[in-house]
């Protein structure tokens, strides 16, 4: 059965039902409800809403990490909690949703902020000894989005969320590739959804101050992380684009967030595929170009970064991160995989992408 939430809410002043959603007894027949939070807006939302429960308990989540999941799972486990509320940005939610899933009990999405598509996903991507890795979730069972807390979050984090639905496009075209070059199945479902939410998001007129524009973003970050529940995987929303952000993340840590490393990953292989995709596949040739085009363009109107040197990256440095690339998700096929370039094509392809669009 596929496992889509239950009920999505965007708008503002959308935390003052969160009471409501919770009490619905399709989540929680008897009110009891553990609230997971995290640094900043998490507590004051707790405290919002918990008066309109009968039963409920706080626990603080410190980082995004396993061992913060693994912690948060045990307090879950010994409390008999029907259902537990993530309420923060993407690591809160990544940690809650992990400890959700071993917990064994329902998990509500409270997002104050559109970082990134872990908002609303079957993925948590979190710290360990080794570095960052991405683990299967059951996705949150309702989500709530508060557009007066969106508003108050960091710009930086709030424009991320579009590199992220954005780069969309790159994961759709790099499954279709799999699919000619190696069999893989393509679930037309979620490949839809996934490249609907990236279209809505290109050319919609505004910016992160508009409530208009922040509610489409928050419906391309949900829609994808549907797309990846249809999916089985995270295949619709993870190409040769977030191998290269989870290879600059291995590499250089705290180079950048997720979001923005996504949009300069998708315009990387959309590059690739203008200028070395022989052959009319997916993404290839003139299509690929313009593609490339809009995707930069979009970035650019977001004050979002485009190029390495916008992250504090030399050309090197990037061009080590592509060639690393393909190590973080073995056996997934991308346009990386694919053209499968040595050291010197790869800084080759990088100083050639910013001397054509870096102007």
């Amino acid at each position: 059965m596929l496992n889509a939430p239950l009920s999505i809410d965007v708008r503002r002043g959308a935390v003052a039902a969160l009471g409501e959603l919770l009490a619905d007894k399709r989540i929680a027949t008897e009110g009891r409800v553990a609230i997971a939070v995290g640094q900043g807006q998490g507590d004051h939302i707790a405290e919002h809403v918990r008066p309109s429960l009968s039963a409920c308990e706080v626990f603080q989540v410190e980082g995004g990490t396993v061992d913060a999941a693994v912690g948060l799972a045990g307090k879950l486990r010994g409390g008999t909690f029907e259902a537990v509320v993530g309420i923060g940005g993407g690591r809160t939610i990544d940690a809650t949703k992990y400890a959700a899933t071993l917990s064994g009990i329902p998990m509500v999405s409270v997002a104050t902020n559109l970082s990134h598509d872990g908002i609303c996903s079957p993925v948590a991507s979190l710290q360990h000894d080794k570095g960052k890795g991405s683990f299967g979730v059951v996705m949150p069972l309702a989500m709530v989005v508060d557009l007066d807390y969106v508003h108050a979050a960091p710009d930086r984090l709030v424009r991320a969320g579009i590199g992220d639905v954005v780069s969309n496009f790159s994961a759709v075209d790099d499954w279709l590739l799999a699919a000619d070059e190696c069999g893989e199945r393509v679930d037309r479902m979620a490949l839809t959804v996934a490249r609907t939410a990236a279209e809505a998001l290109l050319h919609q007129p505004g910016s992160i101050e508009s409530d208009r524009f922040l509610t489409v973003l928050a419906e391309g970050l949900v829609l994808s992380g549907m797309a990846m529940s249809f999916a089985g995987d995270s295949r619709p929303a993870s190409g040769g684009d977030h191998e290269i952000l989870h290879a600059v993340d291995q590499l250089y840590p705290g180079t950048a967030n997720h979001g923005e490393l996504a949009g300069i990953g998708a315009a990387f292989c959309y590059h690739l595929r203008a200028t070395r995709l022989d052959g009319g596949g997916a993404g290839a040739g003139d299509t690929a170009a313009e593609r490339l085009g809009e995707i930069l363009a979009c970035l650019g109107r977001h004050g979002l970064p485009r190029f390495p040197a916008d992250v504090g990256l030399t050309e090197d440095q990037f061009a080590e991160a592509v060639l690393y690339a393909p190590r973080t998700r073995p056996g997934r096929y991308t346009i990386l995989e694919h053209l499968g370039l040595d050291k010197g094509e790869t800084l080759k392809a990088v100083e050639e992408y910013v001397q054509a669009h870096g102007g």
